[in-house]
């Protein structure tokens, strides 16, 4: 008899771009995902430069795309994630998911299991972002 694959929770938050936030009007472009038992912190984002435009045609793509760097960077940790990527894995995806009122923001945090944290972020992407 064949064992099932071991489930693992995960969190996982929407990134939005939000033009204008009194409008509270905002797009999917990424999402993050945290799995603690894989040791995994990702972020996948796309900027799509025509619906972002359609939507606000005042956006400074190239800011928008340096902000979400960051969030990957932060995720990769290390030197290049800056003063909070030295934080352990837990304390990244919380300092990147928490309330902010900026261009980019975050849904609230929705937790569930996988077996693969890498394909369970793939799989949110393509259902919530493309």
């Amino acid at each position: 008899m064949q064992s099932m694959p071991e489930k693992h929770l995960f969190e996982y938050a929407v990134i939005r771009v939000v033009p204008r936030v009194e409008r509270e009007e905002f797009l999917n472009v990424g999402v993050i995902l945290y799995c603690s038992a894989q040791g995994f912190l990702q972020t996948m984002f796309m900027l799509d430069e025509n619906r972002l435009r359609a939507f606000s045609g005042d956006l400074d793509i190239l800011e928008l795309d340096e902000r979400l760097r960051a969030f990957e960077r932060i995720c990769a940790g290390r030197a290049k994630g800056g003063t909070i990527g030295q934080l352990p894995i837990a304390s990244r995806f919380r300092w990147l998911t928490a309330t902010r009122s900026t261009i980019v923001q975050t849904s609230s945090v929705h937790p569930g299991l996988c077996t693969n944290a890498g394909e369970t972020l793939a799989r949110l992407f393509a259902q919530l972002v493309q």
